[in-house]
């Protein structure tokens, strides 16, 4: 039987996919893992910009129907970008609540389910001014992830390991990751995916 793995997320995962191509699975980590997972049913569903409430209002719409074995949620950095681009605030406190609301629901109770770690490798001093705000994001998906036994990849020590003193080169603008940042990604990916 092949296994469904559904990738929902933010425009990491969206990596420039066609949205009106349902196999369309983008040009980042999504494709990666998909060739290198020969015969597995790869569904991608991210969209960017995304935030966990933008999620939410397509959850029903866009995951629900997927009817994954393996779901992957990777959301985050955005609610802490737009902190910073829009003064759009979503606090630790409001990512959690609206990512339980998703975990409460069929689509997740039937999947073996994997948190991406939302990650930042500031380019420049404004940037390390995120870093507290993505903590308090980081540390919801990792007390989740504990708490449903589900598995995690801890991207952001990842990357910021990987990145040593040249961040850019994996993420030009800190955010969205180069070709060798998405094979990174694949990889931590993996290695949880294989390991359980």
């Amino acid at each position: 039987m092949t296994t469904r793995l559904v990738f929902v997320g933010d425009s990491i995962t969206d990596a420039g996919r066609d949205r009106a191509d349902a196999t369309s699975l983008g040009g980042g980590y999504v494709a990666q893992i998909a060739a290198d997972l020969a015969g597995a049913d790869v569904v991608n569903v991210g969209i960017s910009g995304d935030r966990a409430v933008d999620l939410e209002r397509r959850w029903q719409t866009d995951v629900a129907p997927t009817s994954p074995d393996v779901l992957t949620i990777y959301i985050g950095v955005n609610d802490t970008w737009r902190r910073f681009d829009r003064d759009e605030e979503t606090t630790a406190e409001a990512f959690e609540a609206t990512v339980r609301r998703l975990l409460d629901t069929d689509v997740v109770r039937g999947a073996r389910l994997i948190f991406v770690e939302p990650f930042l490798l500031p380019i420049d001093e404004a940037q390390k001014g995120w870093l507290d705000d993505l903590d308090g994001k980081r540390a919801v998906v990792a007390r989740l992830a504990e708490e449903l036994r589900a598995g995690l990849v801890p991207l952001h020590a990842i990357l910021t390991e990987a990145a040593g003193t040249d961040p850019a080169s994996l993420a030009p603008d800190g955010v969205h990751p180069s070709a060798r940042g998405a094979r990174l990604i694949a990889d931590a990916w993996l290695e949880v995916y294989r390991g359980a």
